[in-house]
């Protein structure tokens, strides 16, 4: 998530060159070039330094005026999770839980901070080392493989678990 302005100089830079070769080019957002953005609004805001939060969501591509221009595709099917086939309505309902939360179904009206009931099955209970859980939950035997790359590796590409 770059800064709004970033693509903003983009827009203005490229109508400018593209421009001297086709004149219109200067008056089509990019100057004429398909632009693809990727990203996942649901994921954290920008970091503006003593920023408000309208600051925050101003820095958004959402908040430029390229945004106008943009058409937005959307991915359906989370591919992460539909790798696990252990217990597919358990992750089904984990997945459908998250897409809620990223459209502001969970909760009461969205101000921007809002209380969201999480699931029993999903809470770190162990109070006294809730990070020594979640470690353990995530990388099982971590300390007997320590010295294993090949444990890590397998744990960033879901594709290689067997």
């Amino acid at each position: 998530m770059i800064h709004n302005h970033s693509f903003e100089a983009l827009d203005r830079s490229l109508k400018d060159i593209l421009g001297c070769h086709l004149r219109s080019n200067s008056k089509l957002p990019f100057g004429g070039k398909a632009i693809v953005f990727g990203g996942d609004f649901r994921q954290i805001l920008h970091v503006v330094p003593n920023g408000s939060r309208q600051a925050i969501v101003n820095a958004s591509i959402s908040s430029s005026y390229i945004w106008s221009n943009c058409k937005v595709l959307r991915l359906r099917k989370n591919l992460g999770l539909s790798l696990q086939t252990s217990n597919i309505e358990e992750t089904t309902t984990f997945t459908n839980w998250l897409l809620d939360i990223g459209e502001g179904k969970v909760g009461g009206l969205n101000d921007g901070e809002e209380i969201i009931d999480i699931p029993d099955d999903i809470l770190i209970t162990d109070s006294s080392d809730p990070i020594g859980s979640l470690i353990a939950f995530v990388y099982p035997s971590i300390i007997e493989n320590a010295n294993n790359p090949m444990f890590f590796s397998r744990k960033s590409n879901p594709c290689t678990e067997k």
